[in-house]
């Protein structure tokens, strides 16, 4: 990645080299609309403010890097995309000349990293993209470098972990496609040199060293806090309303009493139908009918003979 400072500023005085064309304000500076050629062989196309470069604009530096985008007070501020000599581009936010916000950028081997920057460096979360082997490392920086929690994805399996400048470290796992998971640590070993006069460490590659295999479970990358206690209210101290705790107790107290009453009117009734089921046998019952009958028979033939009798009395 190559950087460049700011633009050189521009001198409204008489010996100055440049050239201007453009808008002026009546103090006489550059204000509006203009284009410029700085002394130093660089370009300048766009907005002034009181004889400064402030809003869109089009800079060219003579070594061949160029800027599209915003300015304030002749510094790049806001939106805007950077083209460097050597052919990467940076397209993102811009704060004082620095790359500051959200931003991609794209290297000349097809790298690309996309996320947040902070002070000109890669700083907070970022997904970086390794274009000669497909994978890329997505999770936290800091100040440039791979630092915190983060996942390092490849082709057919991925890393979850912590890195610190760059390198995996402490606990982690290996996630792989076909179905399962390898947990282990990256263990850090330092070598020491003897020389003649002193000690110098050397830093070591981490070494991975697997504990255990077992099928896909969620990653967490840090341990949630626990939960805090809950506090249990004595229960002497719980404030009792009894107005309403009344009214349901009476309301309840009526409706049982009346549940009970009418349970208390049913069963003499109960027992009455019970004892007179009890009483009656079906013998009697077919004595009643057939005592019915009868008193149905002897009604009619009285009758008939009541008629036989009045037809047999002389007509006047």
């Amino acid at each position: 990645m190559s950087d460049l400072g700011s633009e050189e500023v521009e001198e409204e005085a008489e010996n100055d080299l440049g050239e201007y064309e453009g808008e002026r304000n009546e103090a006489g500076e550059r204000h509006g609309q203009g284009k410029a050629r700085l002394p130093n062989g660089d370009t300048y196309e766009g907005q002034y403010a009181n004889g400064k470069r402030n809003g869109k604009g089009f800079y060219r530096f003579k070594n061949g890097a160029r800027y599209t985008g915003e300015y304030i007070d002749n510094k790049k501020h806001g939106q805007g995309t950077f083209i460097y000599p050597d052919g990467s581009r940076y397209e993102g936010d811009w704060v004082e000349d620095q790359r500051h916000g959200s931003g991609v950028y794209y290297y000349v081997n097809g790298d690309t990293y996309t996320g947040e920057w902070f002070n000109h460096n890669r700083h907070g979360q970022g997904t970086y993209f390794y274009a000669l082997t497909g994978s890329k490392y997505v999770g936290t920086w800091a100040n440039g470098q791979q630092e915190g929690a983060a996942e390092l994805i490849h082709l057919n399996h991925r890393f979850q972990g912590k890195f610190v400048n760059k390198n995996p470290i402490g606990p982690g796992k290996y996630i792989f496609d076909l179905g399962c998971e390898q947990h282990g640590e990256y263990i850090h070993e330092e070598k020491v040199e003897e020389e003649e006069e002193e000690e110098t460490l050397i830093p070591a590659i981490p070494k991975w060293k697997a504990t255990k295999i077992t099928g896909l479970t969620l990653w967490a990358p840090e341990e949630p806090p626990p939960p805090p206690p809950v506090e249990v209210t004595p229960t002497d101290k719980i404030p009792i309303i009894m107005e309403p705790l009344t009214e349901e107790l009476s309301t309840t107290a009526e409706g049982e009493s009346l549940l009970e009453a009418s349970a208390e009117s049913t069963e003499p009734a109960a027992e009455a139908a019970e004892a007179t089921e009890a009483t009656i046998s079906p013998k009697d019952v077919e004595e009643e009918e057939e005592a019915a009958k009868e008193e149905q028979k002897d009604t009619v033939i009285a009758e008939e003979k009541e008629e036989e009798t009045k037809e047999a009395e002389p007509r006047e």
